[in-house]
């Protein structure tokens, strides 16, 4: 199993100061889950799902680490944990939201976890960024790349560059 990069994360906040809890939690990645091989720009969203409620700011980073992919998502819930997430309603406002979009090339789903994410390819926050950074990347249950899959995407909502 590729232990090297391809691992891509969506950071999201929406409330309490964004930019920092953003920062908090990049640091946090790096100090538990693995190092951080790229980072895209912030971006300001609209929310997705449940729409009432403060904008996002998202942001995709990749990794590398060692951990197999069931181990990850442990430590990535651990630090939503520890930043002050409370998971009440589905979609709704969060302190910080730590997805899993891809790791490497696997395909999983199983009652713990789904890779690639499973919605991934309905969302401009989550393909805007991360095509700034993958473009190429290629979605092993798609067969496309990034690019065609935001350029496919039948989300219309607003996605700001913000830093």
């Amino acid at each position: 199993m590729n232990d090297r990069g391809n691992i891509y994360l969506l950071l999201g906040s929406n409330l309490g100061d964004r930019t920092a809890i953003l920062q908090h939690a990049r640091e946090m990645v790096a100090e538990k889950a693995g190092t951080i091989l790229a980072e895209s720009s912030i971006y300001e969203t609209e929310p997705w799902g449940l729409t009432d409620q403060p904008a996002f700011l998202n942001q995709v980073i990749e990794i590398e680490s060692a951990s197999k992919p069931e181990d990850l998502l442990n430590i990535l819930l651990q630090i939503e944990q520890e930043l002050g997430r409370i998971r009440k309603i589905r979609w709704g406002a969060r302190l910080i939201d730590i997805d899993m979009l891809y790791y490497a090339n696997l395909i999983l789903d199983n009652s713990t976890l789904t890779l690639p994410h499973p919605r991934l390819h309905e969302r401009r926050f989550t393909l805007i960024p991360l095509s700034e950074i993958a473009p190429e990347f290629i979605d092993p249950k798609q067969k496309k790349t990034i690019t065609q899959l935001l350029d496919e995407c039948p989300d219309h909502s607003t996605v700001s560059k913000v830093s």
